[in-house]
């Protein structure tokens, strides 16, 4: 049981550790943003790159810090019957409701990881003068699908724990 809380907080922590680095992203975006601003308006010359910066920035942002969101319970969830709920009768639906996440994880993880590596085989860029490479930003989407099952399944292997013997917070 200890190895087991062990390799759960594991990977909880790699997955806070990634969203701190990740989060750095938006500083990114802001100061890209500011300046196109500053260069379209005060010196009138907008730039051709910062719209597809922020485009190729956005989704590995969202992406990689999907897996964070999903351990601290911060997706959308519908509260109406769920919050009524004790935390062992939670926990059994969320287990039952998991096999739609499981689903939804493995076909993001497939699908794109084949879009992923069919962009890097070719080595694909954005078509525009810029012309920046999309495949690095692609290959967010299997990482980030690979991040998201693993917290899945901590949080079924928690939750399994709860819905059997009743003891919260243990794992």
């Amino acid at each position: 049981m200890v190895i087991l809380k062990k390799v759960l907080d594991g990977i909880d922590k790699l997955n806070e550790t990634i969203a701190k680095i990740v989060s750095w992203i938006i500083v990114l975006i802001i100061a890209a943003t500011v300046y196109e601003i500053i260069m379209r308006y005060v010196f009138n010359s907008p730039t051709n790159w910062v719209f597809e910066f922020n485009y190729l920035a956005h989704g590995p942002y969202f992406l990689l810090l999907g897996a964070y969101a999903y351990a601290q319970k911060a997706h959308v969830n519908v509260d109406i019957i769920y919050g009524r709920l004790s935390a062992r009768k939670r926990a059994v639906l969320d287990l039952i409701t998991s096999v739609f996440f499981f689903i939804f994880v493995m076909m993001m993880l497939i699908y794109g990881g084949r879009f992923a590596l069919t962009s890097w085989s070719f080595r694909e860029t954005l078509s525009s003068a810029w012309a920046p490479p999309i495949y690095p930003v692609k290959m967010a989407i299997p990482i980030a699908a690979f991040l998201l099952l693993l917290q899945g399944v901590a949080g079924f292997i928690r939750n399994l724990y709860l819905a059997v013997t009743g003891k919260e917070g243990v794992l």
